[in-house]
């Protein structure tokens, strides 16, 4: 993780239409308050649930947005999923894993409106920081903190 003073990041949350840009780290440490806050517009628009995120994707994301060079907020599509959003959508042939680590605060599911699909799909893969899933169709792409690898 590159060292910073100050790291930032934006968000708007698709689903709610809630936004917020916040610095989460400063002098060497996450800040809670934007942590809390970071989480609950991250979390499952099906349900209200708020678990927490996992700091190294809000680090992974900054990385991802520094290497893209954009000013522009993330654009989320799903964030935290509870178990029973994540069963509902889990259905044969939908693309969704039954253990899927939205579940565990360790995805999540993006845009970048200033930016390809494909070049923010190519710069995710070329953090080699965990998983990347290529959704075309669907217009996003997902990021997680799992184990390295692709789809």
């Amino acid at each position: 993780m590159q060292s910073a003073a100050e790291r930032k990041l934006g968000f708007l949350n698709l689903h709610t239409g809630e936004s917020l840009s916040a610095a989460y780290w400063e002098q060497g440490q996450y800040i809670p308050e934007a942590m809390t806050a970071f989480n609950r517009l991250l979390r499952d628009h099906r349900t209200n649930e708020i678990a927490p995120i996992d700091n190294r994707l809000f680090d992974l994301l900054y990385l991802l947005h520094a290497k893209l060079g954009g000013n522009q907020p993330f654009h989320v599509i799903s964030g935290f999923r509870s178990p029973e959003s994540n069963a509902k959508l889990a259905t044969p042939g939908s693309g969704v894993a039954q253990g899927s680590l939205h579940m565990k605060g360790q995805a999540v599911d993006i845009r970048l409106p200033q930016c390809s699909l494909t070049a923010l799909r190519e710069a995710a893969l070329a953090l080699h920081a965990g998983g990347v899933g290529y959704y075309p169709k669907s217009d996003f792409v997902h990021v997680d903190t799992g184990r390295v690898r692709s789809w």
